[in-house]
């Protein structure tokens, strides 16, 4: 705002705080120089620049054409030094730590060796898969979860991302809607000191070849059936082959990952991903979370749900640290983590707070280091809520509100308006919001145009409640369609 707000603004501009609704609807209104100036800020290589930022010519596409023309890889933009963002090989991409590990250091890797390990997987699949091939994950958001995950999307295949705590018949859903190849997962999953079973479940859902990954230390605590392999023995596979690894390049709309609905209506809803999205998700944690460069950044989720893509694709593209806890969210284990990962962004769901206030599990920890808090999943509860930033000070809470087939949130706490606990500041940045009357008629008087984010390749009809309105012409509440 500082820096552009004078120029683009003009003589409306007073302050950050003060204008900052006039730069929304600039942002809504001016798609090309929004979204360039924003370009500016993320690490996006394009091999092939694009003709322009949003082509609307072509009335058969709902919301345009977004960087059409444009050709990169976006994995490949994840895992490269970003002169502007100070980031080099030597610094920190992932710090992590095992659960029951409390009393160790947190353990890291730079961006070099993430680099590195991602180049590796992407070899080892070269030897086993034609590009294009659907490839599950099917574990815990571990390091090495995160790495196959980029070495997928960096050798020109697909991810299918599948929760961990699905049953046997849900995993044989969608391996079987995505036509997945093969699917990485672990022999077990470790929360809370236990142990539960998840190449069993796996292997009970679906034939496709499993790679199977040990939850700790090097070796396997289950026997692969014939077909399968062993982490180890895939890794082998880029034995003799180049350290290095040519990037898959493809154009901006190329598929990279699926996802899917919650399945809560019967099968399974496919959600397709293209590279659009990364760039529209780490928008949105740039703009409304003021996510920075060497920021630690955490979130606990998992691959099979969209915020496990949004967490590493937002830390990446904004020069963040991924912070990972490998076990339960619910201990205290994984708040003393938040303490000694120096995390400066952390996110959670409602019931987690619930959990962490419940058993006081902050009591005595250091969690001053964190800036920004941010919540989505559920409804919030206020006394919660004023209890967490109590935690850290009392920083802001973000309140985000979403949908995987969006890869964002279309409205959004925002840290330049007056922010109430439980409450939404507004439109997320470059999107509007057209309100109807009930013939379906736009109210004249409505102050943003509908705009579908980058990646929104369908219209959803929301429910809002407008308290005191000012488009109503009585002040009344109103239920309007948007």
């Amino acid at each position: 705002m500082e820096e552009n707000g004078p120029k683009l603004l003009g003589a409306s501009y007073k302050d950050p705080i003060s204008s900052f609704g006039l730069f929304h609807r600039f942002s809504v209104q001016n798609q090309e120089v929004y979204w360039k100036l924003v370009l500016k800020e993320l690490s996006v290589k394009f091999v092939r620049e694009p003709k322009t930022i949003l082509n609307a010519s072509d009335k058969s596409k709902k919301g345009g054409s977004w960087f059409p023309g444009a050709v990169l890889n976006i994995a490949e933009c994840c895992l490269l030094p970003w002169p502007s963002q100070n980031r080099t090989d030597d610094c920190m991409a992932i710090v992590w730590r095992d659960e029951g590990f409390g009393d160790y250091p947190v353990n890291r890797m730079s961006l070099k060796e993430l680099r590195t390990q991602v180049m590796t997987v992407a070899n080892a699949l070269d030897t086993m898969f034609r590009k294009g091939d659907r490839i599950a994950i099917d574990m815990p958001m571990t390091c090495n979860a995160v790495i196959v995950y980029l070495a997928i999307i960096l050798g020109g295949f697909v991810v299918v991302g599948i929760a961990d705590s699905f049953a046997a018949q849900e995993i044989g859903n969608r391996m079987r809607v995505a036509k997945a190849k093969a699917i990485f997962t672990q022999d077990f999953i470790i929360r809370g000191g236990k142990k539960f079973p998840l190449y069993s479940r796996v292997m009970e859902g679906t034939s496709a070849k499993a790679i199977v990954i040990p939850a700790t230390g090097d070796s396997l605590g289950v026997t692969p059936r014939n077909g399968d392999m062993s982490w180890k023995d895939f890794l082998s596979r880029a034995a003799g082959r180049s350290s290095m690894y040519s990037p898959v390049y493809q154009s901006a709309d190329a598929l990279i990952n699926i996802l899917f609905s919650s399945g809560t209506t019967g099968e399974p809803k496919v959600i397709p991903w293209t590279q659009l999205c990364p760039i529209r998700c780490a928008a949105d944690t740039w703009a409304h979370l003021d996510l920075r460069p060497k920021d630690v950044d955490l979130w606990p989720t998992n691959l099979g749900w969209v915020m496990g893509p949004i967490q590493i694709f937002s830390c990446f593209l904004n020069g963040a640290t991924l912070a990972l806890y490998h076990g339960s969210p619910l201990g205290r284990g994984f708040c003393k983590f938040v303490q000694d990962a120096r995390v400066s962004v952390l996110g959670s769901v409602p019931s987690l707070v619930k959990s962490w206030k419940a058993g006081n599990l902050t009591k005595g920890l250091d969690w001053t280091k964190i800036r920004v808090l941010a919540t989505t999943g559920e409804a919030s509860d206020i006394d919660d809520n004023l209890w967490l930033s109590s935690c850290t000070c009392y920083k802001p809470i973000v309140e985000c509100c979403g949908g995987t087939e969006l890869a964002s949130s279309y409205i959004q706490g925002r840290l330049l308006d007056p922010q109430d606990f439980g409450a939404f500041s507004g439109a997320s940045m470059s999107t509007g919001f057209v309100i109807l009357d009930e013939q379906g008629n736009p109210y004249v008087s409505s102050l943003y145009i509908l705009v579908l984010p980058i990646g929104f390749s369908m219209l959803t009809t929301i429910r809002f409640t407008l308290m005191e309105c000012p488009f109503t012409e009585d002040g009344n509440s109103d239920d309007m369609e948007i």
